[in-house]
């Protein structure tokens, strides 16, 4: 529920108009017991999204392999779709871990990055990368 609640803060309060959510099937930073079935998860989020015509489902990272990684994704869903510019929507978790991720330079020049609170954290986005990360000043929730 937060995701979309996010979701749809981001698409009326800020230039994203349409939200994908794209549904990987492991985060190599994450244990992988932690999560349902792939296909189970996929259906579930479709479901979730299907009276939003704004909002997207992608099942991009159960094409690709594995573990899928966020730069890879991007570029494949660049590649597949050249009439769109994706941006990356994350949380402040992900974002105090984000120099660990795979290419994250090359993250940051191509892709924006707008970064979701979490409660009780404080996020800092350094000077030199505030043309290309945006703190998303949405109300606080959380989000699971």
């Amino acid at each position: 529920m937060g995701h979309l609640m996010l979701a749809n803060y981001i698409s009326a309060f800020t230039p994203v108009k349409e939200v994908w959510f794209v549904v990987s099937p492991h985060n190599p930073l994450k244990k992988s017991g932690d999560l349902l079935d792939d296909e189970i998860r996929l259906e579930m989020v479709r479901l979730a999204l299907s009276d939003y015509e704004h909002f997207k489902v992608s099942d991009v990272e159960f094409h690709m392999p594995r573990p899928s990684y966020t730069i890879d994704t991007l570029d494949a869903l660049t590649r597949a779709h050249p009439d769109r510019r994706f941006s990356l929507i994350i949380g402040g978790d992900n974002w105090s871990l984000f120099e660990q991720w795979k290419e994250y330079k090359r993250i940051l020049e191509l892709y924006e990055i707008l970064v979701y609170p979490r409660l009780g954290e404080k996020i800092h986005i350094p000077e030199e990368l505030r043309k290309s990360v945006r703190l998303i000043n949405a109300p606080v929730v959380e989000i699971s």
